[in-house]
């Protein structure tokens, strides 16, 4: 049963789950997964991966509107990328389109032709004990300070 351990060799506790689109696949249309996806064959659609990354090997062609957590293009990738945390673009790959990202890293080498969006996080409220400045009276901060009235 070379099929079961096979499963279970790549199931294994602490190992991310990886799907493989191989070089022989040629697909369109909507893929969804919850777990990594490396494309090594031909993809056109949609790739929706919130949680996971997405990797397009070096003999892949990707042809797509991207959601990832991350990522890494060491293939062909025309179309829009949105990963949350981060876009690698290795000296293979070669990427025409729009990311929106939190960090890009760009290989010497590699090719990219399109815009970049830097995602940031906005801040959740006011750091603890500042007081906006509309909130304190003009000059009343130095006569509390000194002590007089």
């Amino acid at each position: 049963m070379n099929e079961t351990t096979s499963r279970t060799s790549s199931t294994a506790p602490g190992t991310p789950r990886q799907t493989v689109l191989g070089p022989s696949v040629v697909l369109k249309g909507e893929l969804t997964a919850d777990e990594d996806l490396l494309i090594e064959g031909q993809f056109e659609g949609t790739v929706s991966l919130e949680q996971h990354c997405l990797t397009v090997g070096a003999n892949g062609h990707v042809k797509a509107e991207i959601k990832a957590r991350q990522a890494v293009i060491l293939g062909t990738l025309t179309g829009k990328v949105a990963a949350r945390e981060k876009v690698e673009i290795r000296r293979s790959g070669h990427l025409v389109g729009d990311l929106a990202t939190g960090a890009v890293a760009i290989e010497e080498g590699a090719y990219f032709k399109g815009s970049i969006e830097i995602l940031r996080d906005e801040p959740k409220e006011s750091p603890r004990g500042a007081t906006p400045p509309s909130a304190v009276p003009q000059g009343a901060a130095p006569r509390s300070a000194s002590g007089t009235k």
